[in-house]
């Protein structure tokens, strides 16, 4: 069995086009959708709007998979941050001094749902399943610090390939589809400074709802006893951080792209 962790960002769907140009040898992606409320609109929309149809038209299969419990219920990672009796905080939130804390949401929502679906299709131990990453070169430090399980082996068909981010954005252009927007939560900590700006001028509903759920989580940290953290790394609330006619340039010293190896931000 041969998949690839399909992200609907740039790495991933230049390896759909490489796919349907029969270069490399994938043809089944598997989208694990973290949730319709958590993941970017524009991120849903690029996958369902344009990757899917592009997949059909060459003959491939894109699968999108949600998160389900264990009584079955399907649930989002927003979801899991506003539910009352949760007790950690999946997402890498930011400590007071600025440093990310610890994060389960790319292994639940990410890992384990692939997972899931490649058990039930065959996949084990004694015959794992080939789980192509679009990691690009000038990201190779990314690879090793992908998370293995035991049935799957991980390839890396963009290293193999030699290809960069620039070459993805080529070989998507080439293939006549518009280059994705990079796909992450929108609510993720590890968004740039510039990307949190952008999205309190142009996208004032997604940064409300942000705000919203840092002040769910600190209410909830509260309660508990326990100091607050934040979405930026400044120390402050998200509409403190990212004033609302802040239009200086980013610092350029941001994490976005180091969510686990692969399966965020691809």
């Amino acid at each position: 069995m041969k998949v690839v962790s399909y992200g609907g960002g740039v790495q991933s769907t230049a390896l759909l086009v490489l796919a349907a140009r029969r270069e490399i040898d994938f043809r089944t992606f598997l989208f694990a959708n973290v949730g319709d409320d958590s993941e970017h609109p524009a991120t849903l929309a690029y996958v369902r709007e344009i990757a899917i149809p592009y997949a059909v038209r060459a003959g491939l299969d894109i699968h999108e998979l949600e998160r389900r419990r264990r009584d079955g219920a399907s649930e989002t990672l927003m979801q899991r941050l506003n539910r009352p009796d949760t007790r950690s905080i999946p997402i890498p939130v930011r400590m007071g001094n600025g440093a990310p804390g610890r994060r389960n949401c790319t292994a639940d929502f990410k890992i384990k749902v692939v997972g899931r679906w490649l058990r039930q299709h065959g996949a084990t131990t004694e015959e794992p399943a080939a789980v192509g990453i679009g990691i690009s070169l000038d990201e190779i430090h990314r690879a090793n610090r992908r998370r293995r399980e035991a049935h799957e082996v991980i390839e890396y068909p963009l290293l193999d390939l030699r290809l960069r981010r620039d070459d993805c954005e080529r070989i998507i252009s080439a293939a006549g589809l518009p280059v994705p927007p990079k796909s992450s939560c929108f609510f993720c900590p590890f968004r740039t400074v510039d990307a949190w700006r952008h999205q309190r001028r142009h996208e004032p509903e997604l940064f409300a709802q942000s705000v919203r759920l840092e002040e769910t989580i600190n209410q909830r940290r509260a309660a508990l006893g326990r100091d607050a953290v934040f979405l930026t790394r400044y120390g402050v609330p998200l509409a403190q951080a990212i004033p609302a006619e802040s239009h200086e340039e980013a610092d350029g010293d941001e994490d976005e792209g180091v969510c686990d190896s692969g399966w965020c931000m691809t």
